[in-house]
């Protein structure tokens, strides 16, 4: 018993350390305490990997309080019809200092079960030694019981992704230890809104609501690509907008399938500030998703694709040549829509012009030298 109070006061130590290390206005330690996503830290240089920091999220989620949880190795949620398959991936992917990502049945204090799914990362020092993980869980028992309740689910888990967000942008600029992380988090998170989405559209009977399922999917998909680009990048301040654009815009008419869209892309390379990543992907997103949809005319079209800095100013500059396909009214009006939204946060100038067959759109923004170069 009383090396089993050691083991927690050390795990204890261990949690006031890594608070003690983040300022009480540092973004990322106030997102990790007041982010309803469930979240703890361990620490694999102790006895059993105990776990020595949680969040209140997680707390609420499990029923456990603070003094149950720290100093114990996270298996105390595990139970009687707990996977021993899953169980021992986990254990085995820590064991060898790797990512972690399944689904598993936990069990709360009270006895109830919960489907988790749980993402575990290795967080290392400058040397490259792992110092802990940070493991999120995200509680989709009724998206695994009821398909009936996806939809409910889907919105849910939107609005707390545009939360997680905003937050994590702002927390950007801190690139603190965990930055990387926690980028990680938003990236699955978008990973599993897509699952629930073609989980839905899969299950719906009714075209018009696949049509904007997919819709909706297209979009999340813009934003999961800007994650995985944020969470490769040595220097998380800043994004690279044309390889970025090279990426989307291909993507986007490779999964039309049609040979007879013919693209050119004009790319210069481009760093912005990362905190404008966001918006830029949607505006970027819906102006090729535009022009594809004009261009799907029996004759298909050409698309040219311009990024280029123009004297503390950036172009974005689409031209489709095409037989002009009327796209339905929904769909442009809400393409409109997310343009103007994404426009208006980033203070930018949109203008179409229309010839005959070909439709030129630009959209112009302000990026001086003293973002593009700030930290």
């Amino acid at each position: 018993m009383r090396e089993k109070d050691q083991y927690r006061t050390d795990a204890l130590d261990a949690g006031n350390r890594l608070v003690a290390g983040h300022v009480s206005e540092d973004p990322f330690a106030a997102a990790f305490k007041a982010t309803r996503m469930p979240m703890i830290v361990t620490d694999p240089n102790q006895h059993d990997n105990p776990i020595i920091f949680c969040n209140s999220a997680f707390r609420k989620l499990t029923g456990y309080s603070d003094d149950e949880v720290i100093g114990r190795n996270c298996r105390f949620l595990q139970g009687p019809e707990t996977s021993k398959e899953t169980v021992a991936k986990i254990r085995e992917r820590i064991a060898a200092g790797e990512d972690v990502a399944v689904d598993i049945l936990n069990y709360r204090k009270d006895g109830s079960m919960f489907w988790n799914a749980v993402f575990i990362s290795p967080v290392r020092d400058k040397a490259g030694k792992i110092v802990y993980f940070f493991a999120s869980q995200l509680d989709f028992t009724n998206v695994k019981s009821r398909e009936a309740d996806l939809a409910a689910a889907r919105h849910q888990a939107e609005a707390e992704v545009a939360r997680h967000t905003t937050q994590l942008s702002s927390a950007l600029a801190a690139r603190t230890l965990l930055v990387h992380e926690v980028d990680h988090r938003v990236k699955n998170n978008l990973l599993t809104i897509a699952s629930i989405v073609k989980m839905q559209a899969r299950i719906t009977k009714d075209d018009r609501q696949k049509r904007t399922l997919m819709s909706v999917l297209n979009r999340i998909e813009a934003l999961s690509t800007v994650q995985r680009k944020l969470f490769t990048l040595d220097d998380v301040s800043k994004f690279d907008m044309s390889e970025f654009t090279r990426e989307l815009v291909t993507d986007l008419v490779d999964a039309t399938g049609r040979k007879d869209i013919r693209l050119s892309l004009d790319l210069s390379p481009l760093l912005v500030p990362a905190v404008k990543a966001t918006p830029l992907s949607l505006i970027v997103n819906e102006l090729i998703g535009d022009a594809v949809r004009r261009g799907l005319s029996d004759g298909g079209g050409d698309i040219h694709v311009i990024v280029r800095r123009l004297n503390g100013h950036f172009l974005i500059r689409v031209e489709d040549t095409s037989e002009p396909v009327e796209p339905g009214r929904e769909s442009a009006e809400l393409g409109r829509m997310l343009l103007e939204a994404a426009a208006s946060q980033l203070d930018a100038k949109v203008q179409r012009t229309q010839d005959g067959r070909k439709t030129v759109v630009e959209v112009v923004i302000l990026v001086g030298d003293h973002e593009e170069n700030a930290h």
